[in-house]
């Protein structure tokens, strides 16, 4: 709908007509003007309105009836239904059968400039809504996901199966997912695949960072509130988890949520209800929740700054998302594509990363994960003159770097001079190696290998069958 709607008037007083019409257009609206319901369908086709201002009695039909056929040829047009003084009956009537309003005579022509200025900025609103969901939905998915390491294969299959599995689901909203990770390993994308790929991607996706929004702030941004709830509130406020109904809330950083607000989240998840800050009554939502972390939820539990019973209902179904020094070749393969991203970006020409700047992304360990690559590889397009990026254009942060390297400390598992010289041309090599003797010092014992190394269990276990190393103790 454009800033001036265009209006068709089905009025059978003429003198009500053209003082509506003149008034109208005066205000800067377009309208036509007809007095029969035969008439009015005709222009339907020809006029094409946006806004049917229809009056109840009509020569040769009534208005609920041409409501019911205006709605059979688009259900997107704004119908008002003008009626007698005093009729509210009919009016209530009018409503329930799809009306989008209703005026009394006789009509207020401020009133009416009022009401057809709010309709036609709620249609701007929410064709901008559905702009952005469009584009959200192009610009997420599975085939965002880049990478074809193993770990990555992985993750993608699990999304894939868990969508595939939700397709049969007979009623209800489906599974909460828990998505873990470092930050900057791309929980977010994780997440928009899971709704836009799946059962849900007509819905609205809605994201909130847990961590950005003061406590005292977040219970009313999540579940709203009513009017007078408190002092500001001086009108009816919409939370997200009722704005995401039928579609998705995806809860960032749950972590940081303040326990005191965990126990409300919990019964959204087990009754399906939410109520209003300053509401007498719950009301039934069907969203699905979606919640991610790069804390220990395990360790916030033991403190006592978590809830158990919410992290097993968030925890349905938990995915973790590879750090990206665990994603071996697929550094390379992102930071080309962020380059020539930025390139179209800022309209420059795309540059190519050299050999020795390759083998020096791969040996790095990337503590801001996807995130600082994409800023470097940013900082390269604007910053880089030269057509080949070397290793000393990269912006490396070695000091944050070096406290997310392996912890080798042991003087048996260090290299020798010749075998790190060596070792720099073939990264696989090396790390296979790596496990292989944090692994022999350690006798065997995956978890001490894997503190050594400064991995988790679970990675360390990858990397043993990845590399197929035999574990002796």
């Amino acid at each position: 709908m454009s800033s001036h709607p265009a209006i068709l008037i089905v009025e059978d007083e003429p003198t009500l007509a053209k003082n509506m019409g003149r008034y109208l257009r005066n205000s800067g609206f377009d309208v036509n003007v007809t007095f029969t319901g035969e008439t009015a369908m005709a222009q339907l086709e020809k006029y094409k309105p946006d806004i049917v201002l229809l009056d109840y009695r009509l020569p040769d039909t009534n208005g609920l009836d041409l409501l019911g056929r205006i709605q059979m040829v688009d259900r997107r047009i704004r119908v008002i239904m003008i009626t007698g003084e005093g009729n509210i009956q009919l009016a209530v009537q009018a409503t329930k059968a799809g009306a989008y309003d209703y005026l009394a005579k006789p009509v207020v022509l401020k009133e009416l400039k009022l009401l057809l200025k709010k309709i036609a900025g709620r249609e701007r609103m929410e064709g901008a809504l559905e702009y952005f969901h469009q584009k959200q939905a192009g610009e997420s998915g599975l085939d965002k996901l880049l990478g074809n390491s193993t770990v990555m294969v992985d993750l993608k299959l699990q999304i894939s199966q868990l969508i595939k599995a939700e397709q049969n689901l007979v009623d209800g909203v489906p599974a909460s997912v828990l998505i873990t990770g470092e930050t900057g390993t791309g929980k977010d994308l994780v997440a928009r695949a899971f709704h836009f790929d799946g059962t849900r991607r007509q819905g609205q996706f809605i994201e909130l960072n847990c961590s950005a929004i003061p406590d005292h702030l977040l219970e009313a941004e999540l579940f709203g509130y009513e009017r007078g709830a408190f002092t500001d509130a001086r009108e009816r406020k919409m939370g997200l988890v009722e704005a995401a109904d039928g579609g998705t809330l995806f809860l960032d950083e749950i972590g940081d949520m303040d326990i005191s607000l965990q126990t409300k989240l919990l019964k959204l998840l087990e009754d399906r209800t939410v109520r209003p800050l300053g509401g007498l009554r719950d009301k039934q939502v069907n969203v699905r929740i979606i919640a991610a972390t790069n804390h220990r939820l395990e360790q916030l539990i033991n403190e006592g700054k978590f809830r158990s019973d919410l992290y097993y209902r968030l925890r349905v179904v938990q995915i973790n998302t590879p750090p990206l020094r665990d994603r071996g070749s697929d550094i390379t393969h992102l930071a080309d594509h962020m380059l020539s991203q930025h390139a179209q970006r800022y309209r420059k020409d795309k540059k190519q990363i050299s050999k020795a700047a390759q083998m020096t992304l791969l040996g790095y360990s990337w503590p801001g994960n996807v995130r600082e690559l994409r800023n470097m590889m940013e900082q390269a397009v604007l910053m880089v003159n030269a057509d080949l990026i070397e290793p000393h254009h990269l912006p490396l942060n070695k000091q944050l770097s070096a406290l997310d390297q392996p912890r080798l400390v042991a003087d048996e598992l260090r290299e020798p001079a010749s075998a790190k010289i060596s070792n720099t041309l073939d990264i696989v090599d090396m790390e296979r190696r790596m496990v292989t003797r944090a692994l022999e010092s350690t006798q065997g014992n995956v978890t001490r290998a894997a503190e050594l190394l400064g991995l988790s269990r679970d990675t360390l276990r990858y990397r043993i069958e990845k590399y197929q190393i035999s574990i002796t103790h």
